[in-house]
């Protein structure tokens, strides 16, 4: 059983599997008439150039300086790859691990299968490996935790503030539209639609 093909009622619970001989169609549920899905149309126009946004800024945002802290005369800027690389020479490995993961590499992977999805979906390409990327993206989109990592570069500044110069890098701002990029890219991504198109997708070239 495909559990990608079926909804759960949170009205009544009932457990249905979707009509997904029509893409776009809204989803009732049969008992209560609840509306499980109301489809939004430009979702993978949407996602396709918000994914390419991403990736453009990924880069600047990951090895562009964020903060230069200088004291005393010395100037020392830091990236977030930086960050990660000076965390592990400290011996806290776990720590460099986890922001690794959560501020660069799950979110690179998650803006490289939407826009590999997306691009293949609104070109009509069909390819047998994207029902396997969509269900790996949507296990990894919730591991990519990049305002966690904004909300602690605030918190040090804050605490430097008062024992050092603070001078912001492009590579701060980049960071801040690459977050707003993601908020927008969990906003008009609809996976129920892409689960349609995939099918249909799939359908047509049986055909």
């Amino acid at each position: 059983m495909k559990t990608s093909n079926y909804l759960a009622c949170p009205e009544c619970d009932l457990l249905l599997q979707q009509n997904i001989s029509v893409v776009g169609d809204k989803i009732h549920c049969p008992r209560c008439n609840y509306l499980l899905h109301r489809p939004r149309t430009q979702s993978v126009p949407r996602t396709f150039a918000l994914s390419l946004t991403g990736l453009f800024l990924l880069f600047p945002a990951s090895l562009l300086p964020i903060v230069g802290v200088k004291i005393l005369g010395n100037t020392q800027d830091g990236t977030i790859l930086s960050g990660v690389v000076t965390l592990f020479h400290e011996g806290m490995w776990g720590v460099s691990i986890v922001v690794f993961l959560s501020s660069i590499l799950f979110p690179m992977l998650s803006i490289v299968l939407s826009l590999l999805i997306s691009g293949c979906l609104y070109f009509n390409h069909a390819n047998r490996y994207l029902s396997v990327g969509l269900r790996i993206l949507q296990h990894i989109e919730e591991w990519a935790m990049l305002e966690v990592y904004l909300l602690g570069i605030i918190v040090a500044c804050v605490k430097l503030a008062s024992m050092a110069q603070l001078k912001f890098g492009f590579g701060l701002t980049a960071f801040v539209l690459l977050l707003f990029v993601t908020v927008m890219l969990a906003h008009n991504f609809d996976s129920t639609l892409f689960w349609q198109k995939i099918e249909a997708l799939k359908k047509n070239e049986t055909k």
